[in-house]
């Protein structure tokens, strides 16, 4: 990524108690060599990614899980498509992912979550350690390794204090060759205190939504490029992935709270569509690697109401059909 042609973009372009953690020396940054994340599928090197909850309807995390053949399913739709998917927690079906694109040969590289949370060192340590036995048993379906998610944002209900994090980084960072990194917010990145975290990180996973940002679609792509900008300024010279970005198709108009205040342009699987190809378009010509948000609709997410938008970014629905964005092209993969 070049952060000139990022700039030309935006110009012209149209979200019992546990045992005491082992000590980890924190490094200095002088002396962190940063790995590079550099997924490659048949010598070829791949930027586009998708992010995977592979939860159907009547499932969710911590059961019950999918099926062992239900997630080749879902695999097998995305593989033509994407060359790399990330999953948020390294405990549940995880495995069973790593363990089919091992076994199928799939072209998928993965980045791995631990899942880190506030008051929860035991959930934390569990899932730094499976992290870790899983990266070392599929090194070549393991790209990388994410440790935390939006976890140092304000604004986030699971904020945990940075020297948790800090401590879980370093744990994987020195028991693992793949590289590792945290995923946060764009509006955590951009902030002078992000820098103790990105200190100890190989590269930067940044999550970026226009449409939770009180933007309308026709400045959708334009936000996101000018918010990478703005990131790799604060951050020069390291490499950045985009984490997460997309469009939602279905908005409860009477959710009220944050969907209310921050959302003020349309859901809809037109809006969608044209998101996702200027977004993908954008993506490609400056050669920006990023896991768009996200594969599938996961109806275990946010309230009762089946209109609640947390369940309706997938470009597929819960059934596996494909959505607008995704109809006409949908034998041809994405670069």
């Amino acid at each position: 990524m070049v952060v000139s042609s990022l700039l030309w973009l935006v110009a012209c372009g149209p979200k019992p108690a546990a045992a005491p953690p082992v000590a980890v020396d924190p490094p200095t940054p002088e002396s962190i060599t940063r790995r590079p994340f550099a997924p490659m599928v048949d010598g070829e090197a791949v930027i586009a990614g998708i992010s995977y909850g592979p939860f159907r309807e009547g499932q969710r995390p911590g059961g019950p899980d999918p099926t062992a053949e239900q997630i080749l399913e879902d695999l097998r739709i995305i593989a033509p498509r994407w060359g790399m998917i990330r999953v948020y927690s390294s405990r549940g079906p995880t495995e069973t992912i790593l363990k089919t694109i091992h076994d199928e040969g799939l072209p998928i590289r993965v980045m791995v979550g631990a899942w880190i949370a506030p008051e929860a060192e035991a959930d934390n340590q569990a899932e730094v350690k499976q992290a870790i036995r899983l990266a070392n048993a599929y090194p070549e379906v393991v790209a990388a390794v994410s440790v935390g998610n939006e976890s140092q944002v304000d604004w986030s209900g699971h904020r945990t204090p940075m020297n948790v994090l800090l401590r879980h980084l370093r744990a994987v960072r020195q028991a693992i060759e793949q590289p590792v990194t945290t995923a946060d917010d764009y509006n955590f990145w951009n902030k002078p205190r992000s820098h103790d975290v990105a200190d100890e990180v190989d590269f930067l996973v940044v999550h970026a939504y226009a449409m939770w940002n009180k933007q309308q679609l026709a400045d959708a792509v334009p936000w996101t490029a000018e918010a990478v900008v703005s990131i790799a300024a604060e951050h020069p010279g390291l490499s950045l992935v985009i984490g997460e970005t997309g469009w939602a198709t279905v908005l409860n108009p009477d959710a009220g709270g944050d969907q209310v205040v921050q959302i003020v342009a349309p859901a809809g699987e037109a809006e969608q569509a044209t998101f996702f190809q200027q977004f993908t378009a954008w993506a490609e010509q400056a050669q920006q690697p990023y896991f768009y948000f996200e594969a599938f609709d996961e109806p275990w997410k946010g309230g009762d109401n089946p209109r609640d938008v947390e369940k309706h970014w997938g470009l597929y629905n819960v059934d596996r059909t494909p959505k607008p964005a995704l109809q006409a092209s949908e034998a041809t993969p994405q670069p």
